[in-house]
């Protein structure tokens, strides 16, 4: 029996690691989250990952599909094409702690991201032959897979947190922002409590997905990145810390849950679609 009768606002996926993302009105639910999301990410020299941490500009590249290509589109550049199928050469890379094989995609596609960003980049592809898990310590006892996303398959934010958010950014006399600047892949209308996700268990949703809510989201400087001028300021952060000190994560400024998938593999969520939650006791 579910506490809670809510709905799915948005559906987002991010190809790349650290680029722009895109908005679905329907996404296919795979072991790793959303298709496509987190499957590719660029990478320095010696295999670490790229974030916009260091290059905001990540945030200029903007990812379409069409037909079984992803485009990939940067300011006063024509677009690079990559193929949605699984190819390329093996190499090292880092994500955080974890040391995995990426595929890389090529010179062509290497000088295209070094023209738009001004580094020397690699597109890498993750290579599903792997297996990438999230720290079992909050993963609930499941062996929950992740492609290049941070650390968990999915996360999880709702429309009542962000107009908490821009509320108190209104009152402190700054412009509001989106919810882009957080990069969910799954977006809850219907709570009357803003971050009420951080109390809720588990999700039911169409097709028998059941997804846990396992983690609070750290912020770091990302959300403070405009997303439409790649411009790094100093909101929302400077407004989260005076209300989003989360003593769970031992005071780090926290928007959004992550969470793992229990069941569900397979099935395809849709905006507008039904969901039940349970709360944590």
């Amino acid at each position: 029996m579910s506490d809670l009768s809510l709905r799915v606002h948005a559906l987002s996926i991010y190809p790349v690691k650290s680029c722009a993302g895109i908005a679905l009105a329907q996404a296919r639910l795979t072991a790793t989250g959303l298709e496509h999301d987190r499957a590719w990410m660029l990478v320095d020299a010696q295999g670490r990952f790229a974030s916009q941490r260091q290059w905001p500009r990540l945030q200029l590249i903007r990812p379409s599909f069409e037909g079984d290509t992803l485009l990939l589109h940067a300011p006063d550049m024509l677009p690079l094409a990559v193929p949605l199928q699984v190819q390329g050469t093996p190499r090292p890379v880092r994500v955080w702690d974890d040391e995995l094989t990426g595929l890389d995609q090529g010179d062509a596609a290497a000088h295209w991201f070094e023209a738009a960003i001004g580094q020397p980049l690699r597109l890498v592809r993750f290579d599903p032959a792997q297996r990438r898990l999230s720290d079992a310590k909050w993963s609930a006892g499941v062996d929950a897979e992740n492609a290049f996303s941070d650390g968990f398959p999915l996360l999880v934010a709702s429309t009542a947190s962000l107009a908490e958010l821009n509320a108190r950014l209104a009152a402190r006399g700054q412009p509001p922002v989106t919810m882009e600047r957080f990069r969910p892949n799954l977006v809850l209308d219907g709570l009357e409590d803003a971050h009420g996700e951080d109390f809720i268990d588990t999700l039911a949703l169409d097709g028998g997905v059941r997804l846990k809510l396992v983690k609070p989201c750290v912020r770091c400087s990302i959300p403070n990145v405009d997303p439409v001028s790649a411009e790094p300021g100093d909101e929302p952060g400077a407004t989260l810390a005076t209300y989003r000190a989360d003593p769970r994560m031992k005071g780090g400024l926290t928007f959004a849950m992550n969470a793992v998938i229990e069941a569900g593999v397979g099935a395809t969520l849709r905006v507008g679609g039904a969901v039940e939650a349970t709360l944590a006791v």
